[in-house]
């Protein structure tokens, strides 16, 4: 039995990675993209009507998505108040349980690999990035990490308490995102089973009592609101999940391979190893085919499966996000854990050292250089970029020698983490006033704020989407359009590009029209309408 002392150590540096990795500077910019906002104020009007059933934008029913996010985000502001940070903290405990599940997966199965696959799967770059994003996509990937993770676990020992859990996990999963959960689930299932030639596998899967769990913890909801608002099942199931899919109507498309590239990027520092770990999985695979499904490498063969599925079934959708394929980061996180396990007292070659050292520390040239990139769209030819240049090739030296300096590969989770944490802390320190003022509506809220005697309503004219949603967040009011006609009558503020002082006299018919400021990072003007009666 290991030493109390080491599981305690493990849980204390646990909270310390995900403390910061997750939670550290929440607030440091302000929500970005259309998304961010729009989801943290459709929860912001849900928690003011007391109305836990129907999503709700500008007061009318918002049914794009599930209401798990909603959920979570209305009781976070129900105890700290609404603000951009709290619309952020339910991905960063959503992150924090997943990591948690891991943990304790790996105490009970592969307990001597239990520290390294948490802390490699809380330091995925995908992960960290979606954990500090107000949306759905963490709430999925950690709902269905804990799904598969409890199947497997039933796979191995039997219990029925881990089937539970998968069809618990798997509704769950459902109330975040929809029925991608169940469908990406039963796929991985039945293809491992296949892979073993062991079809008996999804007739014990399919157990009564958790199918009525998975119903009881995601139809009620569903119900719910179809009662409420009779156009959810037209709106979310037709429109948000299967034209989504099968066109570009939402305007997201991307070729086929573009979750390569995302894939590989999301899943820095550990690509390398991760794709090592799939080719020697697919090599054994292929000459040993169900022969290495049915040994103690059977958990890889799953892994390798769940990293695959999301990655293909997305890759034919004609609608691609990169957050679209969160759930398989954890899988490849977990490959790199079994792929160590199996070699662990090898000594690292001189190659893959090399190659895994200078992709662990490359993003920490562009993490110090944000600014730059964020104003001038490019790495500009300079000292900033060859001092920056120059400190990652030395991480990437020290990371080198160090890892062929010792037995085995039992310090690479811990010097790999080295550059995750400069990049986090660069990215938090350095490049968030730019991300705030380039990305962010939150200072252009507040330069309009103090422009004001009291607050006036507000209007936007050929502004991104991200603009509009933006300013109604921060605002907290609906957002008119004038492109639309929605020119309101009353004294309003308007927000429209540089210059489009004529365009907005012109559609307001001779009322007056002042200019207040201008927001030069992001190109706006702001306005002063007087009301129609004048």
């Amino acid at each position: 039995m290991e030493n109390p002392r080491r599981y305690a150590t493990d849980w204390l540096l646990l909270a310390g990675f995900c403390a910061f990795l997750f939670f550290f500077g929440l607030a440091y910019f302000g929500l970005t993209g259309p998304d961010e906002p729009r989801y943290a104020q459709v929860a912001r009007e849900m928690l003011a009507r007391h109305d836990w059933i129907t999503p709700v934008l500008g007061g009318k029913p918002w049914l794009e998505k599930p209401v798990l996010y909603y959920w979570q985000a209305m009781v976070v502001y129900s105890v700290f108040g609404v603000s951009d940070w709290a619309a952020r903290l339910p991905s960063a405990i959503d992150a924090t349980l997943m990591v948690i599940a891991v943990y304790l997966f790996l105490c009970r199965f592969r307990s001597r690999m239990r520290l390294d696959g948490a802390l490699m799967t809380a330091s995925a770059a995908g992960i960290i990035a979606f954990a500090r994003a107000a949306s759905m996509d963490m709430a999925l990937a950690a709902s269905f990490t804990i799904a598969l993770l409890g199947w497997f676990a039933w796979h191995e020992i039997g219990e029925k308490k881990y089937l539970a859990v998968f069809y618990g996990f798997l509704g769950v999963g459902t109330l975040a995102k929809g029925p991608v959960a169940p469908a990406l689930a039963a796929v991985i299932v039945i293809l491992f089973a296949g892979a073993k030639g062991e079809w008996s596998l999804l007739k014990r899967t399919l157990w009564l009592p958790g199918i009525l769990v998975f119903f009881a913890v995601a139809l009620p909801w569903y119900i719910a609101v179809q009662i409420r608002t009779p156009e959810f099942f037209r709106v979310f199931i037709l429109e948000h999940n299967l034209a989504r899919f099968g066109t570009n109507l939402y305007r997201h498309h991307q070729p086929f391979w573009y979750y390569l590239p995302v894939v590989l990027l999301e899943l820095v520092p550990w690509i390398v190893l991760t794709v090592a770990a799939v080719v020697e999985i697919a090599r054994g695979w292929w000459t040993e085919k169900r022969e290495l499904a049915r040994s103690e490498d059977a958990f890889s063969v799953f892994l390798f499966i769940w990293l695959l599925i999301p990655v293909l079934f997305f890759s034919i959708s004609r609608s691609k996000l990169p957050g679209y394929i969160l759930p398989a980061l954890p899988a490849g996180a977990l490959l790199v854990t079994e792929f160590l396990r199996r070699h662990i007292d090898e000594h690292p070659g001189a190659i893959l050292t090399a190659v895994h050292a200078l992709v662990a520390a490359v993003p920490v040239v562009p993490a110090l250089m944000i600014q730059y990139i964020l104003f001038q769209h490019h790495l500009p030819l300079g000292q900033a970029t060859l001092i920056s240049s120059g400190f990652a090739i030395a991480l990437a030296a020290g990371i080198f020698f160090t890892l062929r300096s010792q037995p085995g590969w039992k310090v690479l989770r811990f010097v790999t983490l080295i550059p995750v944490a400069v990049a986090v802390a660069a990215l938090l320190r350095i490049g968030a006033p730019a991300v705030d003022s380039s990305l962010s509506t939150r200072p252009l809220a507040t330069q309009i704020q103090r422009m004001e005697n009291g607050v006036l309503p507000t209007a936007v004219f050929k502004v991104t989407r991200q603009t509009e949603y933006g300013l109604a967040f921060y605002r907290n009011q609906t957002i008119s359009r004038y492109e639309t006609g929605e020119i309101p009558a009353v004294e309003h503020v308007v927000v429209a590009p540089i210059g489009s002082e004529t365009a907005i006299k012109g559609l307001t018919a001779g009322r007056r029209v002042s200019y207040l400021g201008t927001y030069e990072p992001q190109s706006l003007d702001y306005y002063w309408v007087a009301s129609a009666e004048k």
